[in-house]
Formats: C-alpha cells, structure tokens, sequence
C-alpha cells in the first residue's frame, strides 16, 4: 500500500513563518514536519508515499529529498493551480495501484495507523474516515456516525446549538481505487464538501474508525506552539525528536555551563554562560548570548539571541537577530531575518 500527503497549501494562516518556508517542512523539535507524518508511516510498514505539492514544491523537495533519511521512498506531483484535498489526491493517480493511505499535510498525530487499515479491510470499506474526539467541535467539521460505524452525515463547522458529537474529521483516510473515479480530473474538488457526501448519496460503504492517541492541527501559530510544548512535556513522544533531552536533565553529549530544562537544542548551537533555556527548541546555528533567557520559544536555524535578551513564549524564524537585553513577548511571531535592536520591548498586543 501506498500513501498520498496532501501538502500544496500556502499555510497562510501560519505566516509570516511561511512566507518563505513552506509549511509542509516547517520545523517541530528541530525536524521538518512532514518528517513526523513519514515516520508514522513507515513504523506501520507503508514503504511508499506521493506529496501533492503546490506552493514552494522546490523547496519541500530541497528539504526532504528521496525519504532515504526518514526510511521511505519519496515521489511528488505539482498541481499548476489550487484542486483542493480531492483534486490533489486525483493529481497522485499516475503513481498509484491500489488502496491509499491518505494524509492532510498539516496534522500530527500518533494514530494506530496498523489498527486503522485492519478496521478498513474487514469491514471491506470503500473509504474509511480517521475520526479523533475534541473539547469544542464547533471549530471543525463534525462527522456522524451510526452503531455500526458507518458515517451518517457530516456537518462542517456548525454553530453550538447544533453539536451532536464530538467527533472530527482528522484528515487521515483510507481510501479505494473506486474512490479515485469519483473525482474529476484537474478540477478543484474537495473531500469534504463534495467526494465523502458523494460516496455516503451513492450508498457506498463509507465507515469511521475513532482513534484515540493524540492529534493536532498545526495550522496557526498558537497550535504550532502547543505542538512543541506537547513534545517537550511528554504528551506527544515521538521517535525522530532530534536532540532530545530528558525533562530536567542535560543535554546528551553537551556540557553547558547554563540551567537548561525540557528543551532541544542542536548539536550545532552554542548556548553562553548563565543563559536559560526552559521548554524551548533551538535549531542549527544558532547562538545565544551569556545571560539571556529563553522560555517557552522555538527559535529555527541561525537565530542569534543578544548577551542579557529575553525570549518568552515566541516564534523565531530563520536568521532572527534579537539585541542585547531585548525582550520579546508570548504570542509575538517574527518571520526570517527579522531584527529586534538593543534594549527593545516587542509585545503581542
């Protein structure tokens, strides 16, 4: 079997991080994040994967190149103009030959993804649904199921008064071969408005599997931010978290003359006397000057943190330049090579 990541978006509601970094290989704890996606993947024996890309498709490729290093092989489609989830799994035909693991490109999770096709092959599914079960499903398109698992209805993002469960489309689906005939060609199609509902008035057998474990939409940068805390506390472990340290311990292989606690740095980053790094990730390059404190951060490649500066609960991008004794505040995003000059106070309003 193979799969298909839906990646072509813009992540416009991540910018100014995507501005020129994709979404698709933003990093999480230091590793691109479709690296997750592919490491789920490969651990339940899915050897192959399509990327339906888009926006910035060099980039990603740049990034992520064959999959040797991540233990799976790699091909990509482009789509010319937006075809929508439906239309971007339509786009990976070419490449497939049989049923498909199908991915959204912007969620992370540790489903049992062995459980879910196992559901999908006895109940001899034409697609099968990924569901997980959330606090507020207002925000989501809510999917209702009979007994017996079958989707009944799906209902995008209904107001509260209209809530009849608490189960959301995850965006990870196991889908036919019949599937791919139901989707035109080269038009913008979407899986949720249009290919499900089609399937469910067709009569086809199109079932649920609710997976417990844990899921998130990474999609904004308050979501992008819990996903780190979740790694560093412990609540999402995944295998390829690259330089991790065990909460309150010291890094493995380093010998910093700092307090550092639940946090990854890479093997490349130089960290000052009496700095304080606490519940952050620190990417390739970057350097940190004596006596700054950073809590709460993820600071990408080549961030450069002045002597006394103090980093609470933000998001650096790539070659950020913040000054001696500046102060950058929870929620505040900067986008590559922005710069915080000597002594500044930059607040999220």
């Amino acid at each position: 079997m193979k799969a298909v990541i839906l990646a072509g978006g813009e992540g416009t509601r991540l910018r100014p991080l995507t501005l020129q970094v994709p979404k698709p290989v933003v990093p999480i704890a230091n590793v691109p994040f479709l690296g997750y996606q592919l490491d789920l993947l490969r651990r339940h024996g899915i050897s192959e994967a399509i990327l339906s890309l888009g926006y910035r498709p060099d980039r990603i490729e740049a990034e992520l190149g064959d999959g040797s290093r991540f233990g799976i092989r790699l091909r990509y489609v482009v789509e010319q103009s937006p075809l929508g989830t439906g239309g971007a799994f339509k786009n990976a035909e070419p490449f497939l030959d049989g049923p498909a693991v199908v991915f959204n490109g912007d969620i992370l999770c540790d489903f049992n993804l062995t459980e879910i096709l196992r559901s999908h092959r006895r109940r001899s599914a034409a697609a099968t649904l990924t569901l997980t079960r959330v606090d507020n499903p207002s925000a989501y398109g809510l999917v209702e199921t009979g007994e017996d698992g079958r989707v009944a209805r799906f209902l995008e993002k209904p107001g509260r008064d209209q809530v009849t469960c608490d189960t959301i489309n995850a965006g990870l689906y196991v889908l036919e071969p019949e599937v791919l005939q139901t989707i035109p060609a080269g038009v913008n199609t979407s899986f949720e408005r249009e290919v499900f509902p089609g399937l469910l008035a067709g009569g086809r057998p199109v079932f649920a599997y609710v997976s417990p474990g844990y899921w998130i939409d990474i999609g904004t940068p308050q979501k992008y931010l819990q996903a780190h805390r979740d790694i560093l506390e412990g609540r999402f472990a995944p295998p390829l978290a690259g330089f991790r340290f065990d909460p309150g311990g010291t890094p493995r292989g380093e010998d910093l003359d700092s307090p550092v606690r639940n946090a990854v740095i890479a093997s490349s980053a130089q960290v000052g006397k009496g700095a304080r790094i606490l519940g952050s990730t620190i990417d390739q390059n970057c350097r940190v000057g004596e006596r700054a404190v950073i809590e709460g951060s993820v600071l990408w490649r080549g961030v450069l943190v002045g002597e006394g500066a103090q980093l609470r609960g933000c998001i650096l991008g790539n070659g950020c330049r913040i000054g001696p004794y500046a102060v950058v505040g929870e929620g505040v995003v900067l986008g590559d090579d922005a710069c915080v000059s000597a002594n500044s106070r930059l607040l999220s309003p």
